[in-house]
């Protein structure tokens, strides 16, 4: 769009200039023309009357008023020494005349037959201007097409990847989880890999939720509940953030799963961009949820919801974008904002409230 842009603006100054050139030619050709009439006097394209000449007025100079355009040309008289020499066509001509009298020829061109042959020339002009625009509106968008595609393909083979990803895992993950219920000894090791094998889980339904459009289903089910879930499976992978928690016993209708993954993306995201004995508070303002971590700082705040945008070498960039997809998805107005050293995420959910 800035190419196109940039070709506009160039364009809008050729067509400013070329008016400007069309409009002087024509005075330029009117000019030609009343001069060489002043000599032969026929036709009625002209009008040719007396007139009084000022002491300001030159002969066979360009004047224009309201009514017309004109020149002002001595009378002949070939009583008289004194002589004007006029440039035709056909050579040099010498008139004879009276600098001391004051009655001229005043040839004139109607103003409305001149304004007239401007505004052909303008529409004129304006229809290239129009041919030259969409012409360049085509190059600019062939040249996009051929700039993108490169990009296209690298995000199409990204999605073919996490796809396989997502097939892969799937099998050897099921497997995991199934024969972790099965066994009954319960030890610091079980609870380790328990824990790696919920993360992996975590994202795997993150991918799919990415990739796929999910199909909306409604449950009845609490606020606090949730929120309580995902804090105690972050607290031990986390154990050096503080906790603040104060969550109201909210009840929702909604697609808990999608909903789930909002609070899981939020969590994460305060989590792992948090600072050293940082904190996380969550708390319920009315139907308000507020997600509140210490942070080192976000540079554009604006950007942070964009697929793959993110601003150190950990993660995908791509949690805060299901965030905002889920969002819409769910209805729930979203906002995010920096104060000094704070995160704070707010979701407005008296949508998804239990009537």
């Amino acid at each position: 769009m800035l190419f196109f842009g940039v070709i506009l603006l160039f364009l809008s100054y050729i067509l400013y200039k070329n008016i400007q050139e069309e409009t002087a030619h024509i005075r330029e050709k009117l000019f030609l023309e009343m001069k060489n009439y002043s000599l032969k006097a026929q036709g009625q394209r002209f009008h040719k009357e007396k007139t009084q000449k000022t002491q300001n007025q030159k002969f066979y100079t360009l004047y224009e008023d309201s009514q017309s355009l004109y020149i002002l040309t001595p009378i002949p008289d070939s009583t008289q020494k004194e002589m004007v020499m006029i440039v035709g066509p056909m050579g040099n001509i010498v008139v004879p005349y009276s600098s001391k009298e004051t009655k001229v020829f005043k040839i004139g061109y109607p103003q409305e037959a001149y304004q007239q042959k401007l505004k052909e020339m303008k529409v004129s002009l304006f229809w290239q201007f129009v041919l030259f625009c969409m012409g360049a509106m085509l190059v600019s968008l062939l040249a996009a097409w051929y700039t993108l595609y490169p990009l296209r393909s690298s995000l199409r083979l990204l999605e073919d990847f996490i796809k396989d990803i997502i097939h892969d895992l799937n099998t050897p993950l099921s497997a995991i989880m199934l024969n972790l219920k099965m066994i009954e000894t319960r030890d610091d090791e079980i609870e380790c890999i328990q824990t790696a094998a919920q993360t992996i889980e975590m994202l795997h339904h993150n991918l799919d939720a990415y990739l796929r459009e999910q199909k909306q289903s409604s449950q009845t089910f609490y606020l606090d509940d949730v929120i309580h879930r995902y804090v105690q499976f972050f607290t031990p992978l986390y154990d050096y953030l503080y906790w603040d928690v104060k969550a109201e016993h909210l009840e929702l209708h909604t697609d808990k799963q999608a909903f789930e993954r909002i609070i899981y993306n939020l969590l994460s995201n305060a989590c792992k961009y948090n600072t050293s004995n940082g904190t996380i508070k969550i708390s319920i303002e009315g139907t308000t949820l507020k997600i509140q971590n210490s942070s080192y700082g976000v540079s554009h705040p604006q950007r942070v919801f964009e697929r793959f945008y993110k601003e150190s070498e950990r993660g995908l960039g791509i949690g805060l974008h299901i965030v905002d997809k889920l969002c819409h998805t769910l209805q729930i107005e979203k906002s995010f904002r920096v104060e000094q050293t704070e995160v704070i995420v707010a979701l407005e959910c008296k949508n998804l409230l239990h009537s």
